[in-house]
């Protein structure tokens, strides 16, 4: 096969700038350059992968989705450390739950319900 890693996730969300809160201001990640695509959105730097937000009519509704985000679509990020991030989120209000598998892990929502999961995951040197 010829497929040997992941390029980007991308996210439809209703308010890049309120989503950019989330994903840079919460979470920490980086915004960097993106070209003009004819509609708003947000590429998110993530090591050599990215995280595409596009400003876009949701087909998908965001009521009626599992409380538990792993029982739901999402994008899985490794993390250093959790307590960090749980106080952000904490911060911000943002409700978590935490990994039912037992792994240091949690499952939050963006503000358009997209489920992240993060996981903490000692990095292979």
């Amino acid at each position: 096969m010829n497929i040997f890693s992941l390029n980007h996730a991308s996210f439809i969300v209703a308010d890049v700038s309120l989503s950019l809160t989330f994903y840079c201001d919460v979470l920490g990640l980086q915004a960097v350059e993106r070209p003009d695509l004819g509609f708003p959105g947000a590429w998110l730097q993530l090591g050599t992968q990215q995280i595409h937000l596009l400003e876009l009519h949701n087909p998908d509704p965001i009521s009626g989705r599992p409380q538990h985000g792993g029982r739901d679509r999402h994008i899985a990020l490794n993390a250093l450390a959790l307590g960090p991030i749980q106080d952000a989120l904490n911060k911000a209000g943002i409700v978590y739950t935490m990994s039912i598998s037992g792994r240091r892990a949690l499952f939050c929502r963006d503000f358009d319900g997209n489920t992240v999961e993060i996981i903490e995951q000692v990095p292979v040197v």
